[in-house]
């Protein structure tokens, strides 16, 4: 079987691969035409940043049973496309971790005493000793914003050198964050504190523009680092807070555009230090990604377990039928709960009750903790969800009961820490038909789909009629209204489908309201 390698990594992999028994071949730099052809007949793919991995050229590879990134980022990736087509997609998160936090050590020592500005004026002849007053890490505040591998790597190694740990990470445990002497903040908190913040957090819709002007401000007098990923910091207002001396000074990898554009305003701010993308830009690291991939690579080719398959559950195939309802269904009861509990997660308990607790249910599972974190990264999905949670010190409880009292299936979805829990539960009727059919033990029975709003009020006369009005004046039509109460006169829960979006004005409005407790809008739609 062949084996197509279009992106440069290391011999390692190359070697690990042909030892496999695979034939290996090379196509660097290939235009589309000469991938098309290459990837006719090949089992297996490895890219790196270079390819793109499009729907027209899976399309055209039949055989293609595996695409494997030798790093981490897939953005160069169609996923869903690879999906369509019954390609597994996988990566290597673990291989760089390392370097990556090196680098970002590296490059919070270079912007701190000034390395590459004194090195260059030396070079250039000038003994420039008085210019440079550097800041000493030791008794300083980092600030991490994400706490996941290479943050937790990042906060290992400086925390060591006696900076005080402040992180912001809404999908991080508590008791993970304090095993590693960091305390949890939230993200205005932990950038006011901040001597130096530095980012390690994926790209995606919820984190482009994360730290913006606004941001950088509250940073006032620190230094910015990011090694993570480009779009995560606006560049234009990073440069502009280094050169108006908001911020002493900056260190960036990676960028918005790469390679960096050369009227880029990073390059004309004096305090930026920046590098060409380098983090994973050790020989360790290279070796380890590439390796990993030619590993996972032979086992989708054996039809064995894929280590870090970004798109690929397993479950029997007798047994697909009677649980495939219930994948969608838990995803949707895991991501309401995340919306409305809001708050750090110690324990994610998922109860199935009825008929599919008989069910082998683990990828069930894994898709309701896939809901959880999808604001996480937009390649979570039930495959990584499970280390996802175990890497954040999550607790995940499995429980299974055999009555479902009024259903002949259900499952619900308790998001909890030592301060408070929220509880989603849903079914499946006759037709795949999916319910929310109580939330925190109010009794509703909503469609899980489109805009759903959610507010908690005091049981009087005239809410509902309040909230439908105020919906009304902002032209928001409701398409269902599910109402639930623990008694007469005391606290209800209504939730609300709209065929359009509430804006922020509309739950200021109805929050402003004495009569209710809380509104929320939840958006179950990808558009």
């Amino acid at each position: 079987m062949k084996v197509l390698i279009t992106d440069p990594i290391a011999d390692a992999g190359i070697d690990r691969l042909r030892e496999a028994g695979f034939t290996v071949e090379t196509a660097y730099e290939a235009d589309q035409e000469t991938l098309q052809t290459a990837i006719r007949d090949a089992a297996g793919l490895v890219v790196r940043s270079g390819t793109e991995v499009t729907d027209e050229l899976l399309s055209g590879a039949p055989a293609l049973q595996i695409v494997g990134r030798a790093g981490i980022g897939v953005d160069n990736i169609d996923i869903d496309a690879a999906t369509e087509h019954g390609v597994i997609v996988a990566n290597a998160p673990e291989g760089n971790v390392r370097a990556a936090a090196e680098h970002t050590v590296a490059m919070t020592f270079a912007t701190a005493r000034s390395i590459p500005q004194a090195h260059a004026r030396l070079k250039t002849g000038e003994w420039a000793k008085g210019d440079y007053v550097g800041t000493e890490l030791n008794n300083k505040t980092l600030g991490i914003v994400g706490l996941g591998r290479v943050g937790q790597e990042v906060a290992k190694r400086l925390g060591s050198l006696g900076m005080e740990l402040v992180a912001y990470d809404p999908y991080i445990g508590a008791d993970r964050a304090e095993a590693l002497g960091a305390e949890l903040a939230e993200l205005e908190t932990v950038l006011d504190r901040a001597d130096i913040a530095t980012v390690h957090t994926p790209l995606t819709p919820e984190t482009e523009g994360l730290i913006g002007a606004a941001e950088l401000k509250r940073l006032d007098g620190g230094y910015l680092i990011n090694c993570a990923r480009g779009g995560v910091v606006e560049e234009d207002a990073l440069a502009s807070a280094v050169v108006d001396g908001t911020l002493e000074g900056a260190a960036l990898d990676v960028f918005a555009t790469e390679p960096l554009p050369e009227d880029s305003p990073l390059l004309g701010a004096e305090n930026v230090v920046v590098t060409p993308h380098l983090g994973a830009s050790t020989e360790a690291a290279q070796e380890n990604v590439a390796t990993s991939i030619a590993d996972q690579i032979a086992a989708a080719v054996a039809d064995e377990p894929v280590l870090n398959a970004l798109n690929a559950p397993s479950i029997d195939a007798s047994a697909f039928g009677r649980v495939e309802p219930y994948i969608e269904l838990a995803e949707t009861a895991g991501r309401i709960a995340m919306e409305l509990f809001d708050a750090h997660i110690d324990t994610a308990h998922v109860e199935y009750a009825g008929e599919i607790a008989d069910e082998e249910v683990d990828i069930v599972t894994a898709s309701a903790l896939k809901g959880m974190f999808r604001p996480l990264e937009s390649q979570v999905n039930a495959v990584n969800a499970p280390g996802i949670a175990e890497e954040r010190a999550i607790d995940v409880v499995e429980s299974k009961a055999t009555a479902a009292e009024d259903f002949q299936s259900l499952i619900s979805v308790t998001l909890e820490n030592g301060d408070g829990s929220v509880t989603v539960s849903g079914t499946q009727f006759a037709g795949n038909d999916p319910r929310i059919v109580r939330i925190d033990g109010y009794r509703v029975d909503a469609i899980p789909e489109g805009h759903m709003l959610v507010a908690r009020n005091y049981d009087e006369p005239g809410v509902i009629g309040f909230i439908g009005t105020v919906l009304g004046e902002y032209d928001i039509n409701i398409a269902g209204m599910f109402n639930g109460r623990e008694t007469i006169g005391g606290e209800a829960l209504t939730v609300y489908s709209l065929d359009s979006e509430p804006n922020g004005s509309i739950i200021e409005t109805l929050e402003a309201d004495e009569r209710i407790i809380s509104a929320q809008y939840l958006a179950l739609t990808d558009e």
